[in-house]
């Protein structure tokens, strides 16, 4: 005796159970893909990333140059130009100095070890 009610009951419980699995297996698909685009995107933005940094790192370096650069223009330039300047210069590096002149120079302190007593 098969009951009209439990046959239907029971094509209804299998039809959820199909739907419930083919949601699942969406949710699969949609998280493999998604991993997959995912995978396919980290490295080369890593990657850029990366290659911004040396590029920070080398605009530093490039501005510190130009730094030096300017500096040492400006001071071959004295050194063309203002006999003042060059004179003094000849006579700090060469340790001369003028007749009734006096020269004070001025050294770094060495650092001294301290000498601390051991506690036993």
């Amino acid at each position: 005796m098969d009951q009209p009610g439990y046959a239907d009951f029971r094509a209804r419980r299998e039809a959820t159970i199909w739907q419930r699995l083919n949601r699942v297996l969406r949710l699969l698909l949609f998280i493999a893909g998604w991993l997959m685009v995912t995978s396919l995107f980290v490295p080369p933005y890593k990657r850029m990333q990366a290659a911004r940094a040396e590029i920070d790192a080398l605009q530093a370096q490039v501005n510190e140059q130009k730094t030096i650069l300017g500096r040492q223009t400006r001071e071959v330039n004295l050194l063309k130009t203002d006999p003042t300047y060059l004179e003094t210069i000849a006579r700090d590096r060469l340790d001369l100095m003028k007749e009734g002149e006096t020269i004070f120079r001025l050294e770094p302190a060495k650092a001294v070890p301290s000498k601390r007593p051991s506690h036993p």
